[in-house]
C-alpha cells in the first residue's frame, strides 16, 4: 500500500518540494533532444498547472526539480480563465481554441451542466503536486514512445517527493544539491556549463531562472549570479562521482576519506559536501528547521507508533547548524 505524499501546512500560502524521478531499468534514455523536449514539458505544465520551478536537473536517467506549489484557492476562477491556460500547453487532447468552441456551443445550446464538468476537471488539475507530475511524467512518455516507436512505462515506479522548508537554509541546500548533480556525475566541471539544470539557465539570461534561485538563496535577484556561484563552489574544486557509462571519476576525496571526516566531525565547506550524494535530501520525507519538522510530524501523527514522541532527526555531518528531517537516516547517509 502507498504512503501518502507529506504536504505543506494548509496554513502556509506554499509548500516546496524535492522530486525525483527515473527512467525504468536506469537506462540512459535522455540524450539532447529528449532533454530539450522534456525542459519545455516543464516549463508548459508548471504554467498550465500554477507551479512554480525554482530549480532543476535533467539527467541521462532521472531528473531533480524544486518546485513550489501554493495553496489552492477554495473557490475556482470561470472556466475562460482556466481554459486561457490551455494556452501554455503545446501538445494537449484539448486545446484553448477547441475548448472555447465548445464553449460557444453550449452557451448557444443553453447548456449549464457542461461548462461546470469542463471548470471542475481543468480544476482539479491545478495547484496539485501529484498532478502536475503526473501529466508531465505522462505527456514525456507519449511524446517519447512515439519518437522512439516504443511502447510500456518508461519510469521507475511512482516519483519521490521530499517537503522542504520555505525561507531557511533547507531550501537553499535542495537547490545547491540538485544544480551540483552535473558535477557529481561528471558531466561537467562547473554547473554554468551544463545546460540542462537551472543555474545554468539562470547564467544565460533566463529572468524566471534568477528568480527562483534568488527565492532559493534568499537574496535580491541583481546579485543572485554572485551570492550562487559563491554558495555553489566555495574553495575547493575536488569531486567524486560517475560518468554516463557508470565508471568512476576519482579526482577529488574519495568516499572513504569523506565519510572519515565526517566521524571526526571535521567542517567541511558546504559545496564539497553538497557533491556527494546526500540520502537526506532525497530520502529525509521533510527537511527543515525542528520546528518544521515536528510540526508535518504532528499533523501526520497517526504514521508512527505510540514510541515516538518526537518528528525532527538532526542531519548529521551537513554544516548547516539547525537542519533536520523526518527520517533518521542511520545507514549509508551519504551514498
Amino acid at each position: 500500500m502507498r504512503s501518502p505524499r507529506w504536504k505543506a501546512s494548509p496554513y502556509d500560502p506554499a509548500g516546496y518540494y524535492h522530486c525525483i524521478s527515473r527512467v525504468v531499468e536506469r537506462q540512459f534514455h535522455f540524450q539532447e533532444r529528449e532533454r530539450h523536449r522534456f525542459r519545455q514539458l516543464l516549463s508548459e505544465y508548471s504554467a498550465f498547472c500554477g507551479i512554480r520551478v525554482v530549480s532543476w536537473c535533467i539527467l541521462s536517467n532521472h531528473f531533480h526539480l524544486l518546485i513550489q506549489v501554493p495553496q489552492k484557492p477554495q473557490t475556482p476562477p470561470p472556466v475562460e480563465e482556466l481554459v486561457q491556460r490551455l494556452e501554455h500547453l503545446s501538445s494537449t487532447f484539448l486545446t484553448a481554441a477547441a475548448a472555447r468552441q465548445l464553449l460557444q456551443l453550449w452557451a448557444e445550446q443553453g447548456n449549464t451542466t457542461s461548462p461546470e464538468q469542463l471548470r471542475n476537471r481543468l480544476w482539479a488539475q491545478m495547484y496539485d503536486l501529484s498532478q502536475f507530475m503526473k501529466l508531465l511524467k505522462q505527456r514525456f512518455s507519449q511524446w517519447f514512445n512515439r519518437v522512439h516507436e516504443r511502447k510500456g512505462t518508461l519510469w521507475e515506479e511512482r516519483f519521490r517527493s521530499v517537503l522542504v522548508e520555505a525561507n531557511s537554509t533547507a531550501l537553499a541546500t535542495v537547490a545547491a544539491y540538485i544544480d551540483l548533480n552535473c558535477v557529481r556525475a561528471g558531466l561537467a566541471t562547473d554547473p554554468k556549463d551544463y545546460r540542462w539544470c537551472g543555474y545554468a539557465e539562470a547564467v544565460a539570461g533566463n529572468s524566471e531562472a534568477r528568480k527562483g534561485l534568488a527565492e532559493a538563496i534568499d537574496c535580491p535577484v541583481d546579485q543572485v549570479l554572485e551570492t550562487y556561484r559563491q554558495w555553489l563552489f566555495g574553495l575547493g574544486e575536488e569531486r567524486e562521482g560517475t560518468d554516463e557509462a557508470g565508471r568512476p571519476l576519482k579526482k577529488g576525496f574519495d568516499r572513504a576519506q569523506v565519510l572519515e571526516v565526517l566521524a571526526k566531525k571535521g567542517r567541511l565547506d558546504r559545496s564539497e559536501y553538497l557533491r556527494l550524494r546526500i540520502r537526506y535530501l532525497v530520502d529525509g520525507a521533510v527537511l527543515g528547521s525542528k520546528e518544521f519538522v515536528n510540526d508535518a510530524f504532528q499533523r501526520h501523527r497517526d504514521r508512527f507508533g505510540p514510541k515516538r514522541t518526537s518528528g525532527a532527526r538532526p542531519v548529521q555531518g551537513l554544516p548547516s547548524p539547525g537542519l533536520c528531517c523526518l527520517r533518521a537516516l542511520r545507514l549509508k547517509a551519504v551514498g
